[in-house]
């Protein structure tokens, strides 16, 4: 059976304040998408997560975003092509800094909140994302939604691109998430999002919100950590794939 990578969105706190239990979700999953500064996370946060996934060897993602924080790298933004890629390009050295100085290293890169969305269809800014990572000096793989723009123009540029799911996110049928402003969004229910998460690791496909079923290959599953009780429901997804001998490691 095809192995599968957890991810999770880790670091995302600034200063005193702290969302996510970074500590205990990185004994579940296998890839962290860290927090690079724009939408969440700060200097000493990013090197405290570097340390404890190199310790327990979690696979360090930098988790790219528009310069929000006031809005948490949700609200949609007009970014120049020119100043994205660079801000990407800033946001995986920053992090590359701190994974270095833990002994490991940037292992891929993954666009957050509204940059993540705005990529599947936006030819310009995903362009613009391809072009930050080449910039940061590295052939880093890159996660994305899949058939996105994002994906198609990485791998053209030579990266290694892997798609990946959602099983606490509604899809369309188009196989694209439903925006979080609407009602439905977000699946709260965790025996639903076990068995959803078994089910795209096996087969590849989920229930879009009208009932139909949607084909979304995935190698990488996203867990969010920013959801109550986040981190008994990676556990219980993790145990409920290795039970039915679903393989869970890095892509990386």
């Amino acid at each position: 059976m095809t192995p599968i990578d957890l991810n999770a969105d880790l670091g995302e706190g600034f200063g005193r304040w702290r969302l996510t239990d970074d500590e205990q979700l990185l004994s579940v999953v296998t890839s962290a998408n860290v927090a690079c500064g724009f939408h969440a996370g700060d200097a000493a946060t990013m090197r405290r997560v570097c340390e404890l996934a190199a310790e327990r060897g979690v696979r360090i993602g930098a988790q790219v975003s528009y310069r929000d924080l006031a809005g948490f790298g949700r609200r949609a933004m007009d970014v120049p092509p020119d100043e994205l890629a660079a801000e990407v390009a800033y946001q995986i050295g920053a992090l590359e800094v701190f994974a270095r100085a833990a002994g490991s290293r940037v292992s891929y890169v993954k666009p957050h909140g509204a940059l993540y969305n705005r990529v599947v269809h936006d030819e310009e800014q995903a362009a613009a994302v391809v072009d930050g990572v080449l910039l940061a000096g590295a052939d880093l793989p890159v996660l994305g939604l899949p058939s996105s723009r994002f994906l198609k123009i990485a791998e053209g540029a030579g990266l290694p691109v892997v798609p990946e799911a959602f099983a606490d996110r509604a899809y369309t049928e188009e196989g694209t998430l439903v925006p979080r402003t609407q009602e439905g969004a977000v699946i709260t229910e965790a025996e639903a999002v076990v068995e959803r998460s078994l089910g795209l690791a096996r087969s590849g496909v989920v229930t879009s919100r009208s009932g139909e079923r949607v084909h979304v290959r995935a190698r990488s599953l996203c867990l969010h950590g920013d959801t109550p009780g986040a981190v008994e429901l990676a556990r219980r997804v993790r145990a409920r794939l290795e039970s039915a001998g679903v393989p869970v490691r890095a892509f990386a």
